[in-house]
């Protein structure tokens, strides 16, 4: 044992890696151990043996000189780790809303926190601040206004009066579905909810919230300039609204891989600002008197921070430009210093403001996705052979760009490498030949379509700037034609079943190994990666996912066809229930399928799994049926599934996935090869957003 920490201990001291991107990975392990655990005993228990074991570690080996870095590395990991999971719980307990009881109509009266526009779906969602009806306890719920509905002054500071119909935010509708109840809860939202009737304005805004002002004119000023799909791009690009984005082209540029470029993120803050440091050192320059007194590069970098700061305001400031905005402050700090201005250092820095500030952003894709992209991109260009590819040479300009391009196609490729893992996990699908698109999309907006917006919005103040907008027209034309072509390719979409949080896991810790490390020691990432890689080929698809609600089954297995209880009118409910069965095919109502018996009030069906036959009764409404013959029939099933309280006379051989077990549970996804099934209330825990288990 002596001689094992003798070995780790002298190869911490001598790998010569930066500490400071592992503290950081601990406090996220700590965030994420939060998500992970189930009870508040168990958070206080994972954080009383962290500071025991940096405790223990400290007794042991505070004389021992051999022991330094080992040491070191123990007690600042473990208090890294203790940190992350009490940031995240004190964030829980300060912001965390409960949500309302049960659905219901109230009368509101309340401010309007914050207005966002979505003429794609031709509303307006407000969320306002007001009291519980019923309680009387402060509350923030959200509504949303059709656009007929809404009215002049309904903005932010204004006091209005509305009936609404309320939900309480809905838990995810199937495993690995979107968890909306747990982003409402740090949101500190009770309820969302949709207008009933007209709404009535009490009191004007008294605090004009300028910058969101600004957003809404400046999108309106963009889509009114340029008209179409190619304006709505724009209005994005210049604003961060995405709401008027149509659903076909939204869907077009995910399945592209281009999705990135949508979200205000590292490449737009990134251009803007490059473009402001470039053009303030430039015209600085110009003026002698201020260049022998004073240093440009400081000065530039300021200037070029302004720009920065105030195009992530405009644009929403959400967390993916927060994270850009402070990452590039780092650079252009590192840049006025000489400095290197790329490093896992910095990236590590704007991750741990972000983790501060949101640490529950650590489990969402925005967070994971922007991060995985730079890490990858910092980590593929300090490598040695790119590097030494990339070295100052005498070449002709046709090989540098040739080496230019190349570049750009390989760490677009390393990009989708990284992002797939996660895109996977998120949203069950995912573009394979982003890479190839990307080659294209992200030099054409960088460097042609963004400059032509900005210099548009500035001819647009003398009037000039129409030309201009034809130009970005042309542009944005050419990014929607490349999305809707590449999305349309075959094989162009890998979809897949929900992906565990296991596989998820290693495929992280591979690509944080891979990437955080120095020399030879980097290719033991290829084995937690080699293993993840593996599970995603063995990864099952469910054999019947149930929501929670009961009204929704969907059987799988049957070729690349869905067969579903219901041809439900809710594209929410369809579209969840395609992904994670991981099909695009067609979906097939039971009572149309031949191999189901249907009746007014159940539907059976006989599944074959894993050479056993399997017998499924499922409730079609909830007509009353004699309970002598239900109980007959429950008798003869293994599985039976209905959308309301089933009596105790029913005892299916397996599983009775009543409205009372769903309740509890949560929707469910079945695997009857095993036979086993997993439920949404089994990752939730007692954390305050999930209401199932004995409440």
């Amino acid at each position: 044992m002596s001689s094992i920490t003798d070995r780790a201990d002298a190869f911490l001291d001598n790998s010569g890696f930066d500490r400071g991107p592992w503290l950081v990975v601990c406090f996220a392990l700590g965030i994420a151990s939060w998500f992970g655990l189930a009870a508040p005993w168990q958070w206080a228990s994972f954080v009383v043996a962290a500071l025991l074991v940096a405790f223990g570690f400290a007794q042991v080996w505070r004389a021992n000189a051999k022991r330094n870095a080992l040491m070191l590395a123990a007690i600042s990991m473990a208090l890294a780790t203790a940190a992350g999971m009490a940031t995240v719980w004190t964030r829980s307990a300060l912001v965390g809303q409960e949500a309302i009881e049960y659905p219901r109509s109230s009368m509101l009266s309340g401010r309007v926190l914050t207005r966002q526009e979505q003429p794609a779906q031709e509303r307006v969602r407000i969320t306002l601040a007001t009291r519980d009806s019923e309680s009387g306890r402060a509350i923030k719920v959200r509504v949303n206004v059709p656009s007929d509905k809404d009215i002049v002054g309904l903005e932010e500071g204004s006091v209005v009066r509305l009936r609404a119909r309320l939900m309480p935010p809905a838990a995810p509708i199937l495993p690995g579905a979107y968890n909306f109840a747990r982003r409402a809860w740090f949101d500190g939202l009770a309820a969302t909810g949709s207008l009933i009737g007209e709404i009535e304005l009490i009191e004007i805004a008294r605090d004009d919230s300028v910058i969101a002002q600004a957003q809404r004119s400046l999108s309106l000023h963009v889509r009114e300039q340029l008209g179409g799909a190619s304006g709505t791009i724009a209005a994005t690009l210049a604003s961060g609204d995405r709401g008027s984005i149509a659903k076909r082209d939204e869907e077009a540029m995910r399945d592209a891989g281009l999705t990135h470029l949508l979200a205000i993120s590292g490449l737009h803050v990134s251009a803007v600002i490059a473009a402001a440091y470039f053009v303030a050192i430039k015209l600085l320059a110009l003026w002698p008197w201020l260049t022998l007194r004073v240093r440009l590069p400081v000065l530039a970098a300021g200037l070029a921070a302004l720009a920065g700061i105030s195009y992530t305001l405009l644009t929403g400031a959400q967390v993916p430009t927060v994270r850009s905005c402070v990452g590039a402050m780092l650079v252009l700090l590192a840049l006025a210093l000489g400095r290197e201005p790329l490093s896992m250092r910095m990236v590590a820095a704007a991750a741990m403001v972000v983790l501060l500030l949101w640490p529950e952003s650590l489990v969402g894709p925005s967070f994971q996705m922007s991060f995985a992209a730079v890490i990858a991109i910092i980590a593929l260009h300090s490598s040695g052979p790119i590097r030494t590819f990339l070295a100052p040479r005498e070449e002709s300009i046709t090989r540098r760009w040739g080496k230019g391009v190349a570049m750009l196609f390989l760490t677009g490729l390393v990009i989708e490498l990284a992002l797939m893992p996660i895109v996977l996990f998120h949203f069950h699908r995912a573009g394979i030949y982003g890479a190839l698109a990307n080659v294209i999309a992200i030099p054409l907006v960088t460097f042609i379509s963004m400059p032509l917006v900005a210099i548009a919005l500035l001819l647009d103040q003398i009037g000039l700037g129409a030309p201009a907008w034809w130009l970005v027209g042309l542009s944005l034309d050419g990014l929607l034609g490349l999305a809707h072509f590449t999305s349309s390719q075959p094989g162009a979409v890998k979809l897949l079943p929900e992906l565990s949080i296991a596989t998820l896991l290693l495929f992280i810790a591979g690509g944080l190994w891979l990437a955080l490390w120095n020399g030879k020691v980097r290719l033991f990432a290829l084995a937690p990666i080699s293993i993840a890689m593996l599970l995603v080929f063995l990864t099952p698809t469910p054999d019947v996912l149930i929501t929670r609600d009961g009204r929704h089954v969907a059987i799988t297995g049957e070729g690349d066809k869905l067969l579903v209880l219901r041809d439900s009118e809710s594209s929410y409910a369809r579209d969840n229930l395609l992904e994670l069965a991981g099909v695009d095919g067609d979906v097939i109502p039971l009572d149309q399928w031949p191999g189901a018996q249907c009746s007014r009030e159940f539907c059976v069906l006989t599944l074959t799994r894993a050479e056993r036959e399997w017998t499924l009764l499922l409730a079609r409404n909830q007509h009353l049926v004699p309970e002598r013959r239900l109980a007959a029939a429950c008798d003869q099933s293994d599985i039976v599934i209905a959308d309301r309280w089933l009596p105790r006379s029913c005892q299916p051989r397996w599983l009775k996935a009543d409205k009372r077990f769903l309740e509890r549970e949560g929707g469910l996804s079945l695997f009857l090869s095993e036979p086993r099934y997993r439920s949404v209330g089994t990752s939730q825990g007692e954390h305050g957003w999930w209401r199932g288990g004995t409440r």
